[in-house]
């Protein structure tokens, strides 16, 4: 399942293991199409690592804190850390490639 993040729960929802960040908006097409690849990758994956989504439209906070510019955008982050950043539609398996080096 992926997990809806707000400006407000972003930190302590990000901060313990491996967690994949869709920083995304409902108007965007490639974010239509990259949130049903988190959906089964997320299904896919289990518990082994979390998937997560946050509305640039509603909380520009953390994405101004990230420096958001173009959606999608995903950012996997390793205990609050961020290892690495995708611009732009990821298919399933660059994603899955990405996750399992940081497990």
């Amino acid at each position: 399942m992926v997990r809806e993040l707000n400006d407000a729960d972003f930190d302590p929802g990000t901060g313990v293991g491996a967690v994949l960040v869709d920083f995304y908006a409902p108007w965007c097409g490639p974010c239509v199409a990259q949130g049903a690849i988190l959906e089964a990758l997320a299904a896919e994956l289990g518990g082994a690592a979390q998937i997560c989504k946050l509305n640039v439209d509603v909380n520009p906070g953390v994405a101004r804190r990230f420096d958001i510019r173009s959606i999608p955008h995903l950012v996997l982050l390793k205990d609050g850390e961020v290892v690495r950043t995708f611009t732009g539609l990821q298919d399933a398996t660059t994603l899955k490639h990405a996750l399992r080096d940081v497990l």
